[in-house]
């Protein structure tokens, strides 16, 4: 279906998303954030999409909330909104395919709350990323749950209290992005991690990026006795056993998404 928000394209077995409101520096207003959980709701039951890449058009990643919305409302308003936005943080980490932020330029608030929930990121030498709502009165909550997840007490709380802007190599070296490569190499950088991604089978990397967030905030202890429920059932399916079976012969898998 058309967006008024976000543009969606295919290149292959890879879903392209893009946040299209450059004017607004893809600021995430409540009819963007919805369109973009409906889009990644299709997206996630099409078996075809093997990875998704989420970039964005114009002079910023996404600037966070769109202000304009969050002036003299009432807090039934103000809960929906953060209701909406939560909702699309689980959608992201939800569905069976990664999610591959490609983050060209400045990130902040909320968008750098989106950068820090995709499965994946890599980021421009030129991108910037903050959580500076401090700054204007509005504390950085619910961008702080991703972030904290990302880096850390002691460095999410440096940049959710001084609300200071951190260059692509310090998110690089803290753990919000995955790599920094020159802007001019952004876009290949990006598909050549989706493409191997595509390689692998996606029954397989379905059922492990559900695994990896069901098990990442249990104890040590209740994490093991779910992997290892996880992977005896992985064991049985076909592309398991197909996969197995090529490593052992020596040639290249024919996966069947089973």
């Amino acid at each position: 279906m058309p967006y008024d928000s976000i543009v969606q394209t295919r290149e292959g077995e890879v879903a392209v998303v893009t946040l299209n409101r450059p004017g607004r520096c893809n600021a995430l207003s409540l009819g963007m954030m919805l369109e973009l959980i409906d889009c990644l709701d299709g997206i996630g039951r099409d078996a075809s999409v093997r990875a998704v890449i989420l970039n964005a058009n114009g002079p910023a990643f996404s600037a966070g909330h769109d202000l304009r919305e969050m002036t003299n409302g009432s807090v039934n308003e103000y809960r929906r909104l953060f209701d909406v936005c939560t909702e699309l943080m689980a959608k992201v980490q939800s569905i069976p395919q990664p999610v591959i932020a490609e983050v060209h330029a400045i990130a902040t608030a909320a968008g750098c709350q989106l950068v820090a929930t995709c499965d994946l990121a890599i980021a421009s030498d030129k991108a910037v990323f903050a959580t500076p709502g401090v700054k204007i009165g509005l504390f950085c909550t619910t961008p702080m749950v991703a972030l904290t997840r990302a880096v850390g007490r002691k460095r999410a709380m440096e940049m959710l209290l001084t609300g200071k802007v951190i260059d692509a190599a310090t998110a690089a070296s803290w753990g919000l992005v995955n790599a920094v490569v020159p802007a001019g190499e952004l876009a290949g950088a990006t598909r050549a991690m989706a493409a191997q991604i595509a390689s692998a089978s996606s029954f397989t990397v379905g059922l492990g990026k559900q695994a990896f967030y069901a098990q990442i905030d249990l104890d040590q202890p209740k994490a093991y006795a779910y992997a290892k429920e996880v992977m005896s059932m992985n064991s049985l399916a076909a592309d398991a056993q197909e996969g197995i079976g090529a490593f052992l012969e020596k040639r290249t898998p024919c996966w069947t998404g089973r």
